[in-house]
């Protein structure tokens, strides 16, 4: 709701910008009796057009652009729109206006936002107030294209290369208009525009708005280069252009010069009719399709052809379209092997899948993509769950088929902790729940617990049939995954079983869940491990390094002294590859606060010599820790001139 302070001081002005005591009393009853904002608002606007003629028009157009601009535009770009003129051939910078004046002429509906230095309408109802008075304006689409189109046919811009990745700030108003125009021109065409942009088109692949255009377009994946080494956009033309934006009477009146080969492809072998299509525009699509020549099936570079691109950008009604014609393929792989379904189900888009698997000649059970990931390990992975459904609907997918890893579409599900689907698949009573395949032999439980996912670490645990405690390839079972991790959450459920071991010490370095999260610094997870009667403090693993000796070793000091509050750990351990202590270990590491820590005790040989020798100090000031050396120094019982 606009604020009372901004309707009383849109008042105020209004009351006070008539010149005698009567004319001011009049409009000062007349004011209350209005009804809310929109009363003041086309009090201010009836005073706005009352201006001297140039303040007047001005005013107003600000107000047209900031009501129908797709985007806020910054200070220097609005300012450089309203210095255009109609028919003009070049940018005369003697007529960009100021933004005080630009502020000026709108009475106070207009302000500039500090944060970001684009220009606002003062408060958000007065958005509302020009979208519902559409009369205040006479074809703003068209007006707003018009000057884009001009702005960008000045002769000072058709002389920069396209070489340069963006404009020069000197034209601040590009890439708005390069980016926009068309979707103006869409809404609202005239004479005037069509002939503007056929101009622009003409040499578009040499123009700056066409690397501007492609620049700014945020989901051009990112293998692809539709630029040479020198950055130029080469092969993409008006035609493709216009395909891009989607203005149909502009692709109309652009094929009527049958000077166009719709054919032609730009750098990534990207044909007109791919762009409308990866763009969603239909009618472009439908004109290009009804023109002979236009193939419907020309891939590009990357073998990805026009229904491949609709579908992996959910354009239902494009692929739709395509589908409709005799003489397109459905299954077309491209060189990674993802066909338009595959695209669909990668991207989730459940009505483009349903169109394709309507069909009969379309495969959904076909592991060509590059890592031969089956389409449900695909709407697995990324946790779509209407894709799933539909998928499973069909009688001819194998909800257990492997990729290339050996990772299940449960597998996949439980790694991205993705509920619903996991649910979904276990709902079927041929899926394995405990299926190991993975290139580490994980199971689905252990995926989870890895990854802290405990919504799916209970789902699994609440089966009869999951195994809480098996072991992968080299021995770490969900319990050590979750240690490791520092998933505290995930760590009780496990212990909260009788069948899951707390002192499992399998992994490669025979390392037990107390040492892996004492190795990472989880104080929660040392905590809760210790919390326990059954859990080893000062087991050692396959090299003798015991929790304390990780923990000093990598400078977690809380971990330190969680360790060394029982009575059960020994903190001058030796029994490392080179027999160091925790103190040599936090000394050669230089972790002056662990080295603090275990010489607060009275039981911590400072002195402790290695296998070969060396001591604490010794190898404090091997690595130049000068700050372990001082803290060792400062102990009497140290010598000094020990050799190693």
């Amino acid at each position: 709701m606009i604020s009372s302070f901004l309707l009383v001081s849109l008042n105020i002005d209004a009351i006070l910008a008539e010149v005698t005591l009567h004319q001011r009393r009049k409009r000062l009853e007349e004011m209350t009796r209005g009804e809310g904002p929109g009363d003041a608002y086309a009090a201010n606007i009836s005073r706005m057009k009352a201006q001297q003629r140039s303040r007047s028009k001005l005013g107003m157009e600000v107000l047209l652009w900031v009501s129908h601009s797709e985007r806020p535009l910054h200070v220097d770009e609005l300012c450089h729109a309203l210095a255009v003129e109609e028919g003009s051939m070049d940018l005369n910078i003697r007529n960009i206006p100021a933004i005080e004046t630009l502020l000026a002429c709108t009475l106070g509906l207009v302000t500039v936002e500090k944060s970001s230095s684009t220009v606002r309408p003062v408060h958000y109802t007065l958005q509302e107030y020009l979208s519902h008075n559409p009369n205040l304006f006479t074809t703003p689409h068209s007006m707003i294209a018009e000057v884009c189109l001009t702005y960008l046919n000045f002769r000072q811009l058709r002389g920069i290369s396209p070489i340069l990745r963006s404009a020069p700030q000197t034209f601040p108003f590009v890439e708005y208009a390069s980016c926009y125009w068309g979707t103006h021109a869409k809404r609202e065409m005239t004479e005037s525009v069509k002939a503007l942009a056929l101009n622009l088109l003409e040499e578009y692949d040499k123009h700056i708005s066409s690397k501007v255009l492609l620049v700014s377009d945020f989901r051009m994946p990112h293998w692809e280069k539709p630029f040479d080494r020198e950055g130029r956009p080469i092969g993409f033309t008006g035609l493709h252009g216009a395909a891009y934006l989607g203005c149909v009477k502009i692709m109309a009146a652009l094929l009527k010069m049958n000077k166009w080969d719709v054919e032609a492809t730009d750098l990534n072998g990207n044909t007109a009719l791919a762009w409308a299509a990866r763009r969603g525009q239909v009618e472009v699509v439908r004109l290009l399709l009804d023109r002979n020549g236009a193939n419907p099936n020309t891939p590009d570079i990357y073998g990805r052809t026009p229904l491949t691109w609709a579908a992996r950008n959910g354009h239902e009604v494009v692929v739709r379209e395509l589908l409709g014609r005799n003489d397109v393929n459905p299954n077309t792989a491209d060189e990674y092997g993802q066909t338009p379904l595959s695209w669909a189900v990668w991207s989730g888009y459940e009505g483009v899948v349903m169109m394709l698997l309507g069909r009969n000649d379309v495969n959904p059970d076909t592991p060509g993509t590059l890592y031969r990931q089956e389409l449900l390990s695909f709407a697995a992975k990324n946790g779509y769950e209407g894709v799933i459904r539909i998928l499973l609907g069909r009688g001819d997918v194998n909800p257990n088929t492997p990729d290339k890893y050996g990772a299940t579409p449960l597998s996949w599900a439980a790694w991205g902790g993705h509920e619903g689907v996991v649910r979904i698949l276990l709902d079927r009573g041929d899926v394995n729940p405990n299926t190991s395949s993975t290139p580490y032999r994980q199971t689905p439980l252990s995926l989870a617990a890895e990854n802290g996912h405990e919504g799916v670490v209970r789902i699994l645990l609440e089966r009869g049939d999951v195994g809480p405690d098996t072991p992968d390839k080299y021995g770490q079972t969900p319990l050590s995954w979750a240690a490791w991790g520092g998933h505290e959450w995930v760590v009780r459920m496990l212990l909260e079983r009788n069948d899951v071991n707390p002192n499992t010490s399998n992994t490669p370095y025979r390392q037990t869940p107390l040492s892996l999260a004492a190795e990472n610094g989880h104080e929660g997870v040392v905590r809760i491990l210790l919390g326990r009667g059954n859990v080893n403090p000062d087991t050692p693993d396959k090299y003798g390094q015991t929790p304390l000796s990780w923990a000093a070793w990598n400078g977690h000091e809380w971990v330190v002294r969680i360790l060394l509050e029982r009575n059960d750990v020994n903190p001058n351990t030796s029994d490392t590859p080179y027999r160091q202590t925790p103190l040599s270990l936090a000394a050669e590491k230089g972790h002056e606060g662990v080295a603090r820590i275990l010489l607060e005790r009275g039981d911590v040989n400072p002195n402790a010599p290695d296998k070969y020798g060396a001591t604490p100090l010794s190898w404090a000031a091997k690595g130049a820790h000068w700050g372990v050396v001082r803290i060792l120094l400062e102990r009497s019982d140290i010598n000094p001139d020990t050799a190693s």
